[in-house]
């Protein structure tokens, strides 16, 4: 995987407190499909037994009839509060959020907007 180091230009806070987390091969009941607010196309609202529904990306979910899916892939909807001029390093970039983890704080890990970033060149 490549891993590119970047600076928080905006800061982000979270507005779910307790995100959708599943395995592969966890069922899916997938809902209505986001409309693309800031270029985030492509994320479906789901819900998996014992979780509260989240946003999950098209790419991960194996559709099935009607509404049901599959997770292709283990998969969190954690977001990262970051704040201005922080680094962090990101490793995957999916629908317009990049998963990273805390340069300052190893470990710490979960989802930021792509637009809040801006890469430093190596």
């Amino acid at each position: 995987m490549n891993t590119r180091i970047y600076r928080v230009i905006t800061p982000h806070e979270t507005e779910f407190a307790d995100p959708i987390t599943f395995k592969t091969g966890a069922t899916l009941e997938v809902g209505e499909e986001s409309e693309g607010y800031q270029g985030w196309e492509n994320w479906f609202f789901c819900a998996t037994p014992g979780q509260e529904p989240g946003w999950v990306p098209g790419q991960i979910i194996e559709r099935g009839e009607g509404s049901t899916g599959r997770a292709l892939e283990d998969y969190t909807a954690r977001e990262l509060n970051v704040h201005r001029g922080e680094k962090v390093a990101g490793s995957r970039i999916l629908n317009g959020w990049l998963w990273c983890e805390r340069c300052d704080e190893p470990g710490t890990v979960g989802w930021v907007p792509l637009q809040n970033l801006e890469e430093i060149p190596e």
